[in-house]
């Protein structure tokens, strides 16, 4: 699929629809290891498939990917993140929804994500176990939006973000895990706890 959006630009958005869509369907969380084993090599085979399509999709946000996706439309509403690796992806335009998603467990990192000039939505979305890094991001000129959003479990660090211009909002209900900004900086934008 991602190939077919390389070379089909006009319908480009198309392909990454039906990519984002995969990972809104349904989850089915880890049996555990009583489980059958056709039970467990049944979930560890769609982890990794969910885990390659995120893959995927950061390396055409990367700088210097061959085909690049700037500027499109990914929908991760309602997504369940288990794990996935968002680092150094260059977000300009365009727009991440994150709105429902649940994290909760394994590693997502979005170390050096730069977002510049891009909408991103948390809103709604649960952080409830695992480890979830923003460390050394960029959030510039855009609207990242954590409103509504619960922290109850999980490991979160924007350990030496940068924000620089822009909007960001965290009306979000803090009730457990922990979130570090240590070396955070903070120059001409906006950022808001109102009503956490």
């Amino acid at each position: 699929m991602a190939g077919l959006a390389d070379d089909w630009e006009e319908n480009r958005q198309v392909c990454i629809d039906v990519l984002c869509a995969y990972l809104r369907m349904p989850y089915e969380p880890d049996p555990g290891s009583d489980a059958p084993t056709p039970q467990r090599l049944a979930f560890q085979a769609i982890r990794e498939v969910r885990h390659t399509v995120i893959r995927v999709i950061t390396a055409h946000l990367r700088k210097g990917a061959p085909t690049s996706w700037q500027g499109l439309h990914f929908d991760f509403c309602g997504v369940v993140f288990d794990g996935g690796d968002f680092s150094f992806a260059q977000l300009s335009g365009g727009g991440l929804e994150f709105q429902g998603a649940r994290f909760c467990g394994g590693e997502v990192s979005f170390r050096y994500t730069q977002f510049c000039g891009a909408d991103v939505y948390f809103r709604g979305a649960q952080f409830s176990g695992g480890k979830i890094s923003f460390d050394h991001a960029e959030f510039s000129d855009g609207w990242v939006n954590f409103y509504e959003v619960e922290f109850s479990g999980s490991e979160i660090s924007f350990a030496d973000a940068r924000f620089s211009g822009g909007k960001v909002e965290f009306g979000s209900e803090f009730a457990g895990g922990t979130i570090s900004f240590t070396g955070a900086h903070f120059s001409g934008s906006r950022v808001r706890f109102s009503m956490a």
